[in-house]
């Protein structure tokens, strides 16, 4: 029954998540856990011809023996805010000068949200996240070099996969989980330069 029992106070977003805080690009976990969040990009697999396949495979292969740490692997899927989209491009059709233009951009808006009252439009972003737990004695920057380290094998080694890398800000991973955590929320409303900045005193 204790599992049902109203709490007697109330818990903060942040004790929940059980973040304290981000750093020059780290999440700093209880417990001397580090995270270090990587943006990759995707290889369409199944366009690719037999030999190049194979080679993507092997290329893999060597760089999972390559690692000396774990790693996650995070795929986002989030459905895509189309109104402000198509807000663009009934703008668009306004200021148009060039009736033939005209006609194509509110063609293309209408064929647009006629696609979408039936399927949604869902958008793919992939991380990997390199994790590191700490000695107490180790001090931020020994920890943040160590985290470089890793990150530097791992780019190198998707590098030859063709995927591009791109380490997230401190910002930007603060983004993502407001995006894990509030997901119909962050759709319609996108966080703002002053929201960020209110982030950025609590958890920076």
């Amino acid at each position: 029954m204790l599992l049902f029992q109203k709490r007697s106070r109330k818990v903060s977003s942040r004790q929940q998540i059980a973040i304290e805080g981000v750093r020059d690009g780290i999440l700093l976990l209880p417990g001397k856990q580090y995270r270090m969040v990587l943006e990759v990009s995707s290889v369409n697999f199944e366009l690719k011809s037999e030999d190049e396949q194979d080679a993507l495979i092997d290329a893999y292969q060597s760089f999972l023996n390559s690692l000396s740490s774990p790693l996650q692997i995070l795929i986002r899927v989030r459905e895509m805010d189309m109104d402000s989209y198509l807000s663009d491009f009934a703008a668009r059709a306004v200021n148009e000068t060039d009736e033939q233009y005209q006609r194509q951009i509110i063609a293309y808006g209408e064929f647009v949200r006629s696609l979408i009252t039936t399927n949604r439009i869902l958008a793919r972003r992939f991380y990997v996240v390199i994790p590191y737990t700490s000695d107490p004695t180790n001090d931020f920057d020994l920890i943040r070099e160590q985290l470089m380290l890793t990150a530097d094998i791992v780019s190198k080694g998707l590098a030859k996969l063709g995927i591009r890398v791109q380490p997230l800000s401190s910002l930007e991973i603060l983004d993502l989980f407001y995006s894990f955590y509030n997901p119909e929320l962050a759709k319609v409303q996108p966080m703002t330069a002053q929201t960020m900045q209110l982030l950025k005193e609590s958890y920076l």
